[in-house]
């Protein structure tokens, strides 16, 4: 189930990172300055807040660095192992895209992966996203060591172009009668 992280989420979130903490700071730098659920309930009351409902959390989604003046953003994720390579983070990012271009009008969304991390880039080459280029050495990590990042994008056209298709496609009548 897709839905918008609340305050009341802090803990839960916090708990998933900090079980998962090994995995997850490869690849996410944050995680080494996430030391408590009070952390994570500053993070969450900076971004947002919504009503209360209780639910497992198998990951994050959501826009940073966002230039809305010029209607672009960056979508960032994570998924803890357990929920991977099950086409959710997949469908969260393609909704995310479609709410972002219907909604606020973006014209540009960009994500940024680490070169080593294959199932980060997997979702928005799975997407149709294009690859723009790699950042050299782009982002520093747990470890001390600098990764490159691959920096994909796709825009609002791309992406109404890729609807506009799947629409097409489910209109079309299975199996398709011969005409008599």
């Amino acid at each position: 189930m897709l839905r918008e992280v609340t305050v009341e989420d802090a803990a839960a979130i916090y708990r998933a990172i900090d079980t998962h903490r090994n995995y997850m700071r490869t690849w996410l730098p944050f995680v080494d300055n996430l030391k408590s659920v009070a952390d994570e309930e500053n993070f969450l009351k900076g971004v947002l807040s919504a009503p209360t409902d209780s639910y497992e959390i198998c990951g994050l989604i959501g826009f940073h660095f966002s230039d809305f003046a010029n209607h672009r953003t960056e979508i960032g994720y994570w998924l803890l192992p357990e929920y991977q390579h099950q086409g959710i983070m997949t469908d969260c990012v393609r909704r995310l895209c479609r709410w972002a271009v219907e909604t606020k009008n973006i014209k540009r969304i960009q994500i940024r992966c680490a070169t080593g991390n294959v199932a980060s880039n997997g979702i928005p080459v799975r997407l149709g996203f294009r690859l723009e280029g790699t950042e050299r050495a782009g982002e520093l990590l747990a470890s001390g060591e600098y990764a490159d990042i691959h920096v994909y994008s796709i825009l609002k056209e791309e992406l109404m172009e890729q609807q506009a298709k799947l629409n097409e496609h489910n209109k079309q009548e299975y199996p398709p009668h011969a005409d008599r």
